[in-house]
């Protein structure tokens, strides 16, 4: 099969400078002639891509099946993984060739490191270095949006509540009125060192074991925090697009404690390897998935209730990444 590049270019610093271009150009496909696959030929490659089970990775998935199949690659869908661990575990194994992971998730919690880096060039360089050298994993197109972690608490809150702006201020009420200190979070957030217990420590205030409500379902999360029953605050995703649609407030993370999300997408180096024009096809479209876009596609899913795979290919058309032709619908 034919290669679009002799040799994988370069170091991950000029990766990131080719990130920032690339999304200052627009995308590839409304100005051009060419949309992203038609110089690309994975005729006869078979891939199998896999994502986490929430709507953002799902969307992901999506988008990267449709772009494989454009290019003539046959795509097995293993989508919907339960966790971080699943979802790397499929990678390292075999079981799935690619799918989208977060530069922080990667340095805190696959790679054990103790220290988040707060600045997304930083942090993506820092993981894409180690866990090429460490374990043979390439992390290639990084997107411009942070889907970090935050804490949320909704706009109609009582006063109390109002004047609760940031995470320290969490934990001066927490001295304050305890009882009104609860916060919903999801089984993996209790337990990852970028989530409830990394957070404690950087805040030196501590939640008693009954104000912490573990739901085993994500989705139960947004409307928890939004109806007040439950809980008075939670853990959501900043690019999620229930935030706006529930009307919920981010507290500022005054202390930087939450590292830098982008998401990238994670292969075997043996695999980009060997296709390199894989990096070809996934970089444009990394490069214009913002905050703003990925929040506005996660509404349809999440708030919405549009299917995930008419999402993806609306996205790839709209950004003139595929063309109707090209589209498995």
């Amino acid at each position: 099969m034919p290669s679009v590049s002799a040799t994988r270019a370069a170091p991950v610093t000029a990766a990131v400078v080719a990130l920032a271009t690339i999304a200052a150009c627009g995308s590839i496909g409304s100005d051009e002639t060419e949309t992203v696959v038609e110089s690309v030929d994975l005729s006869g490659v078979e891939v199998t891509v896999g994502s986490k089970a929430f709507a953002e990775q799902e969307l992901l998935g999506q988008i990267t099946i449709e772009v494989l199949q454009a290019a003539g690659a046959t795509v097995e869908d293993r989508t919907g993984l339960p966790s971080t661990s699943a979802a790397r575990q499929a990678l390292e194994s075999g079981a799935t060739d690619m799918y989208w992971e977060y530069t922080g998730t990667g340095w805190l919690v696959i790679l054990g490191q103790p220290n988040p880096v707060s600045d997304p060039g930083e942090q993506y360089e820092a993981v894409a270095a180690k866990d090429r050298q460490e374990n043979g994993i390439a992390w290639v197109a990084p997107a411009p949006a942070n889907n970090t972690y935050a804490i949320a608490v909704r706009n109609s809150a009582s006063e109390g509540l109002t004047e609760v702006e940031t995470l320290s201020d969490l934990g001066d009420l927490l001295q304050q009125s305890e009882e009104q200190a609860t916060l919903c979070v999801a089984s993996e957030f209790a337990n990852r060192p970028d989530g409830l217990p990394g957070l404690e420590r950087a805040y030196g205030w501590g939640l008693p074991a009954d104000n912490v409500i573990t739901l085993d379902q994500e989705d139960l999360l947004y409307p928890a925090v939004a109806k007040g029953s439950v809980c008075n605050f939670g853990e959501v995703f900043r690019t999620d697009g229930r935030i706006d649609a529930l009307d919920l407030r981010l507290l500022e993370d005054d202390e930087d404690f939450f590292a830098a999300y982008n998401p990238t997408l994670t292969m075997r180096q043996e695999l980009l390897d060997q296709y390199p024009e894989l990096e070809e096809l996934f970089d444009p479209i990394a490069a214009v998935l913002d905050e703003q876009t990925l929040r506005e596609l996660n509404t349809r899913v999440d708030v919405d209730n549009e299917p995930v795979a008419d999402v993806a290919q609306d996205f790839l058309e709209d950004e003139g990444f595929l063309t109707p032709q090209q589209l498995t619908r």
